[in-house]
């Protein structure tokens, strides 16, 4: 284990810039401090501390990489409601609005897009899978399932205008 005097240094001299960072990426007071805390919970338990003119480089990315992993494991319903929290009936207004825009876009995707990229873009927006497990799914490249949900987008939000 690491000594605490050296923790307790490295947690004033880089806390601002760490709970900064994971502020800006979750929008959470909590959760940023929760990553920020994850952070120096492992790097107590490790034996190995990086070198001194490295570790500001590796507190920063440990933390920018446990928020992404925190956002990650959000559910896009949580996300919604995290950012978009429902107040009263102008949201409820704004809401089914919006939700009439996602059904004219899978429409639209429907009846536009060419296969392989209708099963891409519905594999990616309604099952939720990220594009490493789209491209182990159908058994294609990760640049090939990139590109195809690139074009995808792109054909979309030149309709919408998104």
């Amino acid at each position: 284990m690491i000594d605490k005097t050296i923790l307790h240094g490295l947690f004033c001299r880089n806390y601002s810039e760490m709970i900064h960072l994971a502020r800006t990426l979750l929008y959470d007071d909590m959760e940023a401090e929760d990553a920020v805390q994850d952070v120096f919970v492992r790097l107590m338990k490790s034996d190995i501390l990086p070198a001194d003119d490295k570790m500001r480089a590796y507190l920063i990315t440990a933390v920018r990489n446990a928020s992404l992993n925190r956002i990650r494991q959000k559910t896009l319903a949580e996300q919604f409601c995290q950012l978009y929290p429902l107040d009263a009936d102008a949201d409820w207004q704004f809401d089914e609005q919006r939700m009439q825009t996602v059904e004219s876009i899978w429409d639209y995707a429907q009846s536009h897009l060419q296969e392989p990229h209708l099963t891409i873009f519905r594999l990616r927006f309604e099952e939720d899978l990220k594009l490493k497990d789209i491209a182990n799914r159908l058994d294609m490249n990760l640049k090939t399932v990139f590109k195809y949900l690139s074009q995808s987008i792109q054909c979309v939000q030149k309709q919408f205008r998104v």
